[in-house]
């Protein structure tokens, strides 16, 4: 697999690279150094690719997932946008060598959508990736108890702390945008950390400041129990995890690990319900929806469930949880509106789906994986407001 992606990247660094040099570079100067200069940034990065593929093991990629992060944003920029401008411009061959145009107009097109690649990849690896969005959702529904009405809970998702290094100002920033929403209750849906519980060292004091009045719930996801690190031992591993579920119990945060709550207002309750993480393979599932249900009343009930395929699989329509908040698709962390290759995974990727009484919310995360770039699906925090309906 890893050969594999290496002759492609490899081929989308050199093929359009060769056909720029030949059919323009070559044409337009007679200096040896820009020849030269130009095949610079290509072989730097073919060194680097030719690096990983032969001397990063698993543990280096993902200790120094911060450094890889940011060569495969170089790559992009400097490959993707030939990638575009070539693709377009072999379309004017025809044009040039058999019709005898002088002008080449897909060249052209390919000049402006290399451009807007190239200004699109900038601003999310630089802007985007903390471009917070905080998103006001209002949630109706006639179950919801009278003392619960205007109910404001936060949802958080899929923060990846790991990826955060060296931005704890921005992180900060989100915690004090968290807090002026004044929110009554604060959820997070799994993906605390990348792999290990280290990665919270330093940012443990950022998180603690996050305030609501009825507390902090979380549950675990995939990333949490760290599958994809390389363990000296299944003990370490199971180390790590308790580890981890220390440190949220130290920043105050309650971990809801196939368990239930209740929430108090007045005369009324409502049920918070948490699962640990629910997936199929490739993805750990010890989840255990039933476990968790076990002797909640019939009242108005939310669900925290890091994995959106859950909803379908388990809650719609065998269940009565008419509010299910999940995260784990980042939308990949590209979206174009209501578009994002997340799509192409995931059924429900963003926002809000219903079906009959029955609802999921799937936030795509404040934080990052694998790069730091979000374009379209910025970081979000997710405002839901409950307001009780006539019925």
């Amino acid at each position: 697999m890893i050969n594999k992606l290496f002759f492609i990247l490899t081929l989308i660094l050199i093929i359009p690279d060769i056909y720029i040099y030949r059919m323009f570079i070559i044409r337009s100067t007679d200096s040896t150094l820009l020849k030269v200069l130009y095949f610079i940034p290509s072989l730097f990065l073919l060194i680097g690719l030719i690096w990983i593929v032969c001397f990063a093991d698993q543990r280096f990629t993902i200790d120094k997932n911060y450094c890889l992060g940011w060569f495969i944003i170089t790559f992009m920029v400097f490959a993707l946008p030939k990638l575009m401008f070539f693709v377009c411009s072999i379309f004017d061959l025809p044009l040039k060598y058999i019709a005898k145009w002088s002008f080449m107009p897909f060249s052209w097109l390919g000049v402006i959508i290399a451009s807007t690649c190239l200004i699109g990849i900038l601003y999310g690896s630089i802007i985007g990736k903390t471009k917070f969005d905080v998103k006001d959702i209002t949630f109706r529904s006639p179950n919801i108890p009278q003392s619960f009405n205007g109910y404001k809970i936060i949802q958080l998702s899929d923060i990846h702390i790991g990826s955060w290094t060296n931005n704890e100002k921005e992180l900060e920033r989100a915690v004090q945008l968290i807090n002026a929403q004044k929110p009554d209750l604060i959820v997070f849906t799994g993906d605390l950390v990348n792999h290990r519980a280290t990665e919270l060292n330093g940012f443990e004091d950022i998180l603690s400041k996050m305030k609501a009045k009825d507390g902090i719930f979380s549950i675990l996801g995939n990333h949490d129990y760290g599958p994809y690190y390389h363990w000296n031992s299944q003990r370490e591993k199971a180390d790590n995890l308790a580890e981890l579920e220390q440190r949220e119990t130290n920043m105050r945060w309650q971990l809801l690990n196939n368990e239930h709550i209740y929430l108090h207002q007045g005369n009324d309750s409502i049920a918070l319900i948490g699962v640990e993480n629910w997936g199929i393979p490739p993805f750990n599932g010890k989840g255990d929806l039933q476990k968790a249900m076990q002797g909640v009343d019939d009242g108005f009930k939310i669900l925290l469930s890091h994995n959106p395929t859950h909803w379908e699989a388990e809650v719609l329509s065998k269940t009565d949880i008419e509010l299910m908040l999940a995260g784990h698709t980042h939308a990949m962390q590209f979206a174009i509106g209501q578009h994002s290759p997340s799509s192409w995974v995931y059924k429900e990727w963003k926002g809000m789906y219903t079906k009959g009484k029955q609802n999921l919310y799937v936030n795509v995360g404040l934080g990052f994986i694998g790069m730091p770039f979000r374009f379209g699906a910025w970081p979000e925090i997710t405002v839901i407001t409950l307001e009780k309906e006539n019925s």
